[in-house]
């Protein structure tokens, strides 16, 4: 970005505060319009796909992603200011790209025909290529190391591919500029087309409809779809090409299911949840931090980010259209043993604290792991030095208590932190265990791969077929709950994991 910024700026400067109107380039100021319109483009794939995903109709695979998918793939961006840098020096070098028109045909079809032709060749190729063990294990795994691609998985890929891949790409519009045929919209058009084509062949939901291939049967030559592009990624030795299959049938090396994966992808529904997790927003950017946000933030503990503060106006546009026609939207499918649930866009409010007693104490320190229980008390006053405090705690309060206290919250929100020489554990939360599918998200403040304690009791309520409700002061068994959370694989937290010491 900052590499970008000297460009964009000069841009901006130029075509606003020129001294002659008649020398503004819309050329020069169109690059950086373009790599805005890109930035726009890809989170709104990955918004829709992970929309889709949870939603469940038409996926593709069953598979889940996790955390180490999400950090992989959260440079996407990187590709976007590298173009924009490629951009603005050939703008710099090249006096055949200052002042293009905003359209002209013959540029348009020139670029359609070199991609079909020379592009679409040489990249099927060079992708079967890749698959060669030796270029494979040192480039070209680390993007199929992605078994269930997302849309930011299409452009995650070693440098020394991607500047193979723009010198392909580059390929028409070089053509364009030194034969005079080039344009605005050849340029514009053909950069969305490859967005548009990498994005959507990454979902891992079917969108593409059968009255498409239907009203014209060659289409499926020129056109592939998520689910064609999603045998790649899982057989690995079919289905090379870009965009266009031709290339594929043309050589023999369409895999022989892309056809039914298709046409069942496209009649699945979607499945029915076993437990539903109604919850809502706690601030108004906190919608930024949900796996239908972004990505990065929504794979972290809940943080105010500075950034998010630039997106005020869109952030604000947003919450008064969904004040006004907001319904509630599945945000969130998981799956746990037989068992699948949704989160859907209710929090406990109001609170007490509460100072142990010794045999509580014991009480809460058998329940916790010999390594939590070692790390659990910074001194021997049990007494004084525990408290169960709710949301109602205030500074005030919390100056009361002894130093070394350990403030252990019962409700939904973490203790506000107003003494550095006290301890605060996490709220009311478990690790989850690995076989917990689709868990690429944070919940709230949690560290990774933990969900808070009334998630994990409705999940509970479903695998043992407990019918018995929670509400008021109405309370099911406790210990009965306990012991079959660990049964199924759920573990307490650890301090070290879950508290910040004061140091």
């Amino acid at each position: 970005y900052l590499l970008l910024a000297p460009f964009a700026g000069h841009s901006i400067y130029s075509f606003f505060m020129g001294k002659d109107e008649s020398r503004r380039d819309i050329s020069y100021i169109f690059i950086l319009v373009y790599l805005l319109m890109r930035m726009v483009h890809h989170q709104m794939w990955i918004s829709l796909s992970r929309y889709r995903t949870a939603k469940g109709d038409n996926r593709i695979l069953d598979r889940s992603i996790e955390f180490d998918q999400v950090d992989r793939e959260r440079n996407w961006d990187d590709q976007i200011m590298l173009n924009g840098v490629v951009f603005y020096i050939g703008y710099l070098m090249f006096t055949q790209t200052h002042h293009l028109p905003l359209w002209r045909i013959d540029g348009i079809i020139i670029t359609a025909l070199m991609h079909t032709g020379p592009v679409e060749f040489l990249y099927y190729w060079f992708h079967r290529a890749l698959h060669h063990h030796f270029l494979y294990s040192r480039y070209h795994s680390h993007h199929h190391s992605s078994i269930v691609t997302q849309p930011h998985t299409a452009v995650i890929h070693p440098f020394a591919e991607i500047v193979i891949y723009y010198l392909l790409f580059f390929i028409p519009i070089v053509v364009t500029l030194f034969t005079g045929t080039s344009s605005i919209a050849s340029i514009g058009a053909y950069a969305i087309y490859l967005d548009f084509m990498n994005l959507m062949g990454h979902c891992n939901f079917e969108l593409i409809p059968k009255w498409m291939f239907s009203i014209f049967p060659p289409l499926k030559y020129l056109m592939y779809t998520p689910s064609f592009h999603s045998l790649h990624h899982t057989q690995f030795r079919t289905n090379y090409s870009l965009y266009m299959p031709m290339y594929d049938y043309l050589y023999g090396t369409v895999d022989k299911s892309s056809d039914t994966l298709y046409e069942k992808s496209l009649e699945r529904e979607a499945e029915s949840p076993d437990v539903v997790h109604l919850t809502h927003l706690t601030t108004p950017e906190s919608i930024y931090h949900l796996r239908l946000g972004f990505a990065s933030l929504a794979s972290k503990p809940h943080a105010s980010k500075w950034y998010l503060w630039l997106m005020w106006p869109i952030t604000l546009w947003s919450f008064l259209i969904t004040w006004i026609y907001g319904t509630s939207q599945v945000v969130l499918r998981g799956h746990f043993s037989k068992v699948a649930y949704s989160i859907v866009l209710a929090l406990c409010q109001g609170g007490i604290q509460v100072m142990l007693d010794g045999k509580e104490y014991k009480r809460l320190k058998a329940m916790l792991n010999p390594e939590a229980a070692t790390n659990l008390i910074p001194s021997k006053s049990y007494a004084s030095n525990i408290w169960l405090v709710g949301d109602g705690l205030s500074k005030d309060e919390q100056l009361k208590a002894p130093k070394g206290t350990l403030f252990i919250p019962f409700s939904q929100f973490p203790t506000r932190k107003a003494r550095k020489d006290c301890f605060y554990f996490t709220t009311p939360a478990m690790t989850v265990p690995k076989h917990f599918e689709n868990v690429d998200s944070c919940e709230n403040w949690l560290p990774r791969r933990v969900m808070n304690a009334s998630r994990i009791a409705g999940i509970l309520h479903a695998l043992e077929g407990w019918n018995e409700n929670e509400c008021g002061n109405m309370t099911f068994d406790i210990e009965k709950v306990w012991k079959a959370s660990l049964q199924h694989g759920f573990s307490p937290l650890t301090m070290p994991s879950a508290t910040e010491s004061k140091a």
